[in-house]
Formats: structure tokens, C-alpha cells, sequence
């Protein structure tokens, strides 16, 4: 008679000795695993910790400590400077990261151009792209959502363009952690930006280059040879749609191009939930009470 245990034994055994011990490693049970959490107490200490780290640094510090990590890139040169200190990082196939590009179907035509050129340049980096749902150009854009939606409704535009892509993105590819290319010195909102943030939603957001300012970030681009948006060198630094973005003076904070002449300083993948969002939610709240109410009512019918 064979010595060998069956399968199910040994998982038993592995549950027994799990709950016998009192701890739980990597090789265990899933269901007995629980998701990335960060108390406000751990996240204070992350942060003490990698604000004095070289962005390289804090990019390895991610890697081993963060599943599900990819960067959220729009191909600025913060994200750009992060994607190719990965590419040196010469990591094995399972650890490198993926990127996600939200193609909002306005991009500038030197944009998508960039984006074929950063292909060519790191072949081995896998990129996904995720368009508004349902439209493959801004013609079906237009088609569907009226002509100029930024300009009739810039929240429904932020949200079918961006936000829900971006949310699309998260959930299909399971996402748990994102790298971003934000910076304190880009102003506004950003200025007291950490290095480490949980969103309402637990996304952890990672911005590896929050200490660098835009001086280092170009010299990085130079003197590695970085491929980059043409449009910087026509006096642009922040790169959105065409129809948000302008060139900028000189003086002028680094994302004056962005939404100008309006109080608006983000899209919405980096704020709180949009109000737009909000008005989602609160539909299909009514909904789910409007068919609860038809079933109680059919219920008491019934009786």
C-alpha cells in the first residue's frame, strides 16, 4: 500500500498546521491570505522611510513589496524617466511592469507618435491601452457623447474618457498598486504630495520621483537618451489633450498649460470620487431600491 498522501490530505495538513502556528505564508491557502492593507500608523512610517530614497530605490522597494503593480503612464517625461530606470533595472520576466496608457481619443498627434517610438525603444515592456468605452475614435466619440463634451460637461468628459477607462484598466488586469509619474514641484494640488497614498478606493499609488524637481527630470531625459514628446521643445511641459493643454510662459508653474483660465488643476483619476461618479453611484442605489420596493410589493401581493 502506497505511503504517498493524496492532495486533499495535504491541504488539510497545511490548513491545520497554518491555524496550529499562527502564521500564514506565501505557499498557503489564498483564502487565508489577507489583501495589501496599510494602517495610517505603517503608511506614516513608509513614508518617512522612502522620502529619502533615490527614485531607483523606491522602484525596487516596489517591486519585491507590491503585487499587482503597474504604472499608469500618459508618456510624460516623469513617466518616462521611471519606465526606462526600470529598464535598467534588467529584472527577470515575472517581476517587470506592465503599462497602462489611457488613450482618451484627443491625444495630440505627437503623443501616439511618442507611443510607437517608446515601443521600439523598450520592445520587452508589455503596454496596455484602454479607449472610452465602446468608441475606437473621436469621431464615435463625438458620435456619442455631442460634439465638445469637455466644454458642455467636463465632468462627463473626465469620467468616460478617463476615469472609467482607468477603473476598466484596474479591474480586468487586477490591479492592486499603480506607479505615477506626479511631483511635488508640478504645483497645485501636488505640492505636499507623498511619496506612497491609498485612494479611497485602496489603489496604492506610488510616485517614485515626488523629491525630483522638472530640472532633474529633463537632465535624466538627456543624458539617457529618453525618447520624448516632440512638443517639449515648443513650450510645452505638461502634456494632456489637445484641448486642455497649452504651451506655457516663462515663470509659469509647470502645469499652467493645463485647463487654463479654469480652477481645475487634475482630470479625476487623481482626485476624490467626481461628482459625476458620485451621481453614478446614487442611481444605481435608487435602482437597487426602486426593485427591492417591486418585490416587496409583489411579495405582498402574493400573500
Amino acid at each position: 500500500m502506497s505511503s504517498r498522501s493524496s492532495p486533499t490530505r495535504e491541504v488539510e495538513v497545511m490548513s491545520v498546521h497554518e491555524t496550529e502556528s499562527g502564521y500564514v505564508s506565501g505557499s498557503g491557502s489564498e483564502s487565508s491570505l489577507p489583501e495589501i492593507q496599510f494602517t495610517k500608523p505603517h503608511l506614516a512610517f513608509l513614508n518617512r522611510q522612502l522620502q529619502f530614497l533615490e527614485p531607483q530605490d523606491i522602484l525596487r522597494w516596489c517591486i519585491t513589496s507590491l503585487p499587482g503593480l503597474f504604472q499608469t503612464t500618459a508618456f510624460g517625461l516623469t513617466g518616462l524617466v521611471t519606465l526606462d530606470m526600470l529598464s535598467k533595472m534588467k529584472l527577470p520576466r515575472p517581476q517587470m511592469v506592465d503599462l497602462i496608457f489611457l488613450d482618451t481619443l484627443h491625444h495630440f498627434s505627437e503623443t501616439l507618435a511618442l507611443v510607437d517610438r517608446v515601443r521600439t525603444r523598450y520592445p520587452l515592456v508589455n503596454l496596455h491601452i484602454y479607449k472610452p468605452d465602446g468608441v475606437e475614435n473621436a469621431e464615435e466619440f463625438a458620435h456619442k457623447h455631442g460634439d465638445r463634451l469637455w466644454e458642455t460637461n467636463d465632468e462627463l468628459y473626465d469620467w468616460v474618457a478617463k476615469v472609467e477607462p482607468a477603473q476598466r484598466a484596474y479591474r480586468e488586469l487586477q490591479v492592486a498598486a499603480v506607479l505615477t509619474g506626479r511631483r511635488r514641484s508640478q504645483g497645485g494640488k501636488r505640492g505636499d504630495l507623498d511619496v506612497i497614498e491609498v485612494d479611497e478606493a485602496g489603489l496604492i499609488k506610488v510616485n517614485p520621483l515626488a523629491n525630483w524637481s522638472f530640472q532633474q527630470v529633463q537632465d535624466y531625459i538627456h543624458q539617457n537618451q529618453v525618447p520624448y514628446n516632440e512638443l517639449l521643445d515648443r513650450g510645452y511641459k505638461s502634456i494632456g489633450d489637445w484641448h486642455s493643454t497649452q504651451p506655457i510662459k516663462a515663470g509659469e508653474d509647470e502645469r499652467a498649460g493645463r485647463w487654463k483660465g479654469q480652477q481645475k488643476t487634475e482630470c479625476g483619476i487623481h482626485n476624490p470620487r467626481s461628482k459625476f461618479a458620485q451621481y453614478l453611484q446614487e442611481q444605481e442605489r435608487k435602482k437597487k431600491e426602486a426593485a427591492l420596493q417591486m418585490a416587496l410589493n409583489g411579495l405582498e401581493i402574493a400573500l
